[in-house]
């Protein structure tokens, strides 16, 4: 199927970038501001895949977070609509600070009170030396308010990152900000936002059916 849009809205296919080595390696490595690696092979496939989800889509604006990572994830689902992808500074991933390459299990053993901390209300106790998630929410939704209203009666696609995605999700599901950090945003997948009279609607969380077929490029 492929989406109508109403004059006085905006639809919005909101996913999180394909994936890094940092993002494969077992265990994950966190990567936030500071680091900024491209795709790897997989992650490569991972947006392949989306693009062909997307293909048929109308889309007619592409934006990305200015993070390698993400840029690279939109410009490949951006090939078939012949767009390019323009980037957004506010849509940065969250400043993990002093945690920037690091493990959850070298954090816990390393710096456990601020990994306490953090688990117990990221929202306000956030990454050390970092960023905590009302920061994030305070610079992205106004970013996010700006792109919808300019791009009435259109789809656009935006490209951003796991922790920046799961703060505007909760926001716009109502979800306390503390608890932000249990919606799932996989590498790759694709959550559908519609926007009208200034309000946001989730109409789609974390659809990640395409990717099953990333090991497999048609």
């Amino acid at each position: 199927m492929t989406y109508a849009v109403a004059p006085d809205a905006c639809l919005i296919f909101l996913v999180r970038h394909a994936a890094t080595l940092h993002n494969l390696a077992r265990p994950p490595r966190i990567q936030g501001c500071g680091e900024d690696p491209p795709l790897s092979d997989a992650g490569r496939a991972q947006a392949s895949c989306a693009a062909r989800l997307l293909a048929r889509q109308p889309i007619t604006a592409v934006y990305a977070s200015p993070l390698q990572r993400a840029l690279e994830t939109a410009s490949i689902i951006a090939q078939p609509h012949a767009l390019a992808a323009t980037t957004v500074a506010a849509l940065h991933e969250v400043d993990v600070g002093d945690w920037e390459g690091r493990s959850w299990e070298e954090i816990e053993r390393d710096d456990p009170a601020a990994y306490a901390r953090f688990l117990d209300d990221p929202a306000q106790c956030g990454y050390a030396g970092g960023e905590n998630l009302q920061q994030v929410q305070q610079r992205t939704l106004p970013a996010l308010r700006v792109l919808a209203q300019q791009d009435l009666g259109q789809l656009v696609l935006i490209v951003g990152h796991n922790v920046v995605n799961r703060v505007l999700l909760a926001t716009w599901l109502g979800i306390p900000l503390a608890r932000a950090r249990g919606i799932d945003q996989d590498n790759g997948g694709v959550n559908v936002i519609r926007y009208s009279q200034d309000q946001f609607k989730v109409l789609t969380v974390n659809s990640a059916f395409h990717l099953y077929d990333a090991a497999e490029p048609q």
